[in-house]
């Protein structure tokens, strides 16, 4: 799809990290557009005794955006173990206050995961008296 490939070229070129796919590319660029990149790290390492890191994180509102590709091509995400290593991941989070975001490649380029993020954003936003 060209809308991925040019965002991978434009991750190389803005030398954002070479980690990114092409969906976390346009992921940024609709983060940026929304100006709700601030405040945002890119592949935050989230748990000390672990090498888990949420592809997106907002770790003063302990929010994170996880962008699940391969949901229909049988990636690793959806088989098994990797489901299974997710959901210890995930867990691990919420147990230590994160709210998660969960998002598939449709969801990002329908526009569905930045209205995902908008929302949760103000809905903290509202729950902390708007600070």
């Amino acid at each position: 799809m060209k809308l991925v490939e040019d965002a991978r070229r434009y991750v190389r070129h803005k030398q954002l990290g070479s980690r990114k796919s092409g969906l976390e590319a346009i992921m940024l660029i609709q983060l940026k557009a929304h100006e709700l990149q601030i405040g945002c790290q890119l592949e935050y390492l989230f748990h000390d005794g672990r090498r888990w890191r949420f592809d997106f994180a907002w770790h003063i509102e302990k929010l994170a955006l996880e962008i699940e590709g391969g949901t229909w091509s049988g990636g690793r995400h959806t088989r098994g173990k990797g489901f299974e290593n997710d959901c210890e991941k995930y867990n691990t989070a919420a147990i230590h206050g994160w709210t998660i975001l969960r998002c598939t490649r449709d969801m990002v380029l329908d526009g569905r995961a930045i209205n995902f993020v908008r929302m949760m954003k103000m809905k903290m936003e509202e729950k902390n008296g708007g600070n």
